[in-house]
């Protein structure tokens, strides 16, 4: 709200003069500045048509600070040439002169001054004209005077060329009565009130109209992270291909249920320090199933079901650690032998989105905590044929159709198959996942029937969430460093499906 003082007199300003008032003559008369008058009419026309302000716009060329300095005392080329005496100047003393060297560079283009380059002592400067006539500054003495008017146009760009004139813009209100017109300011009121209506004083009041228009002030809400956002639109297209949700809340998982039941071997480098986080309290799990675990130390150490196993000697302390999941493909395998504890085996399709925990060394694309998409399913008689279907019915709702398919080894999976998709911008294959079908030394010794199989795939999360909001460093993503206003402005997430 502008100053009531300047208000009102600028009201008592509007009553004497006929016709209107030019704001910027108003803070002339006043001596305040400009933008306190605009304060003023914005003030006033919010109470409605008390004045009628009119936006005015004039165009005026001003001297620069600089322009104003030749003005004062002369264009650079005219001071060098009068700072040279009839004998001559060394041409680096008049470089050290704060105008010499543009100076130098203009007064040689009017032809006023010489270089002789033959002087024992180096280049020496001497006039070439008994006198000049210094039109530069003639030219901007004009425009100071606001005679601008008489120089042309070619004149005028010339001088602004080079920043020694400036062609300004001045905004203005021309100032008349409106219909409501009061030399005095009434307090508008914004609120009926049980005693104005009691009283009937509401019928003397001038009230503020409603804007209906008005935006409405946001409520303070929380912001969904991009990884919960893609999660979300990853976890719908499971529950479209009707999958079941597995139970992924335990991060902390004993090594037997993480490496062991997945038939991955106890000198395994992924079961290293290097690359597994190991707990230190509790350091060892307990309770296992004993006629299952049995099984599993039987096929790691001398085969069975059609497998030679490994041949070395199962160590129960190593199946004992716990540790900090590697994979949620542990909770899958608490999963199947659940399955298989039932009376009667019946198809599942399961799916979980967590986070799992990796000793990797920290990169652009690499954190030691990432989140894995997994999706398993369970029946008889599957092929490698069925695990192919899914994974193109799958990725197809995530908007990749171009797939192709790569031979790997997983120590839990036979056959393994690397997912890659044609990425247009890169205009190469790209990996998107890992797949392939649980082995019989891992399935059968839960309890599983022989004829039952199970194909499997995983991607992580962080890794399409990066190409979706064209995040190149997963550190601005997951972690410390994270920018909260990206969180609040990125927008939400549709996969091109």
């Amino acid at each position: 709200m502008a100053d009531t003082g300047v208000v009102e007199t600028l009201l008592q300003r509007i009553e004497k003069v006929d016709g209107g008032a030019d704001s910027l003559e108003v803070a002339a008369s006043l001596g305040v500045d400009h933008q306190v008058i605009v304060g003023a009419v914005k003030s006033l026309q919010a109470l409605g048509d008390v004045i009628s302000a009119e936006l005015r716009s004039s165009k005026h060329w001003e001297l620069t600070e600089e322009g104003t300095e030749i003005a004062e005392q002369g264009s650079h080329e005219a001071r060098v040439f009068n700072s040279i005496p009839l004998e001559g100047l060394p041409q680096a003393e008049l470089m050290k002169l704060s105008f010499g060297k543009i100076g130098f560079s203009k007064a040689m283009s009017n032809r006023w001054i010489r270089v002789d380059k033959s002087h024992d002592g180096g280049p020496r400067i001497f006039r070439t004209a008994e006198s000049i006539q210094d039109q530069v500054r003639e030219k901007l003495l004009l425009a100071k005077q606001g005679d601008a008017a008489r120089l042309d146009e070619k004149e005028k760009n010339e001088l602004k060329k080079r920043k020694l004139l400036a062609e300004v813009t001045v905004k203005s209100y021309w100032i008349t009565k409106g219909n409501s017109f009061s030399a005095t300011v009434t307090k508008q009121e914004t609120e009926l009130t049980p005693e104005m209506i009691a009283s009937g004083s509401w019928k003397e009041k001038k009230f503020k109209p409603y804007n209906f228009e008005a935006m409405g002030v946001a409520p303070d809400c929380g912001h969904l992270h991009p990884l919960m956002k893609v999660r979300t639109q990853f976890r719908q297209i499971f529950l479209e291909m009707g999958f079941s949700e597995m139970p992924t809340n335990n991060f902390i998982e004993s090594s037997f249920w993480n490496f062991d039941s997945l038939f991955q071997p106890q000198q395994h480098p992924a079961r290293d320090q290097h690359d597994t986080f190991f707990l230190s309290d509790p350091s060892l799990a307990h309770g296992f199933p004993r006629d299952y675990l049995e099984r599993v130390k039987k096929v790691h150490s001398e085969g069975g079901y059609g497998s030679q196993g490994y041949k070395y000697d199962w160590k129960m302390e190593e199946a004992q650690k716990n540790i900090l999941r590697t994979h949620t493909t542990a909770v899958s395998a608490r999963m199947l032998y659940k399955l298989a504890q039932q009376e009667k085996f019946s198809p599942v399709k399961y799916f979980s989105i967590d986070r799992v925990f990796r000793n990797e060394t920290l990169d652009a694309t690499h954190l030691a905590e990432f989140h894995q998409i997994e999706g398993v399913v369970a029946d008889k008689d599957l092929t490698l044929g069925d695990l192919m279907g899914v994974l193109h019915q799958f990725f197809t709702k995530l908007g990749i159709t171009k797939l192709r398919f790569k031979p790997a080894y997983n120590p839990y999976t036979e056959p393994s198959m690397e997912v890659f998709s044609y990425h247009e911008g890169l205009k190469k294959w790209v990996e998107v996942g890992n797949s392939g079908v649980f082995r019989p030394e891992m399935l059968l010794p839960m309890g599983l029937p022989e004829d039952v199989s199970v194909i499997a795939w995983g991607l992580s999360l962080e890794r399409p969430t990066m190409i979706k909001y064209g995040i190149n460093n997963i550190r601005d993503l997951v972690g410390h460093k994270v920018d909260l206003q990206m969180v609040y402005d990125s927008p939400i997430c549709r996969l091109d499906s």
